[in-house]
């Protein structure tokens, strides 16, 4: 795995520092930032291969610094926050975040979601050597190899785990798969009612891939079980 450029932003600088350093000590480049304007120039000065990213933070919140990333950039980003509320993981997942982790947090807990993230962008830019698979639907058409997607013949951009979440229905046609079988497959880890991270994802793609995602064609929900491609 490539050295890694990760952008550590949190105004708590006690935080930002005892993360930085345990990352340094993972052996990845760091860079840090206490607010997020800063953080954003940094972004924009640097070649940044993750983010993690404070919610609460004076001024611009991380929610505002993550949909300015996601108008650019599908680089990862993982969210940190002391709330531990539903709605504030949602409304994160749908600026664009990947995934999310609460405040107070297990360092070992952050470096397993960041080399996760990692391993799932490295394979996006086409660094893995993961045999390539094609999905050709009439609707969709995926490769697997250059993490390519065309939605009704118009290529479509999508965050490395936009394409896994997709590529896991789409590759699986007609298989109806349950929020939790696509989080533990997709996020490669248990899940503890995760549903709505599975949901939001799902309402992102839809909105990126679906002619009418109120009608959606491509990702169809059966409703009580879950969702599948066919």
């Amino acid at each position: 795995m490539n050295k890694a450029n990760i952008l550590v932003v949190d105004d708590d600088r006690e935080i930002a520092e005892l993360v930085g350093i345990r990352l340094e000590e993972e052996g990845y480049e760091v860079y840090q930032a206490n607010n997020g304007i800063r953080a954003l120039e940094i972004f924009d000065a640097e070649q940044i291969d993750l983010v993690i990213l404070d919610i609460m933070m004076p001024g611009m919140d991380g929610n505002e610094v993550c949909n300015r990333i996601r108008e650019k950039s599908t680089v990862p980003i993982i969210m940190l926050s002391a709330k531990d509320a539903e709605i504030d993981k949602v409304s994160s997942l749908y600026q664009g975040a990947d995934d999310y982790v609460t405040k107070p947090f297990q360092q070992m807990e952050l470096m397993a979601r960041v080399k996760s993230q990692l391993r799932r962008s490295q394979s996006f830019s086409g660094t893995s050597t993961e045999l390539s698979g094609v999905v050709d639907m009439p609707n969709l058409w995926m490769e697997k190899k250059t993490h390519q997607v065309k939605a009704y013949g118009k290529e479509v951009k999508l965050t490395p785990t936009e394409f896994d979440l997709l590529y896991l229905l789409a590759s699986h046609p007609g298989q109806v798969f349950t929020t939790d079988e696509i989080f533990e497959r997709v996020w490669k880890e248990k899940s503890f009612e995760m549903s709505n991270t599975v949901m939001v994802h799902i309402r992102r793609l839809r909105g990126k891939i679906e002619m009418d995602p109120r009608d959606a064609k491509i990702i169809k929900t059966v409703w009580g079980v879950g969702y599948k491609c066919d």
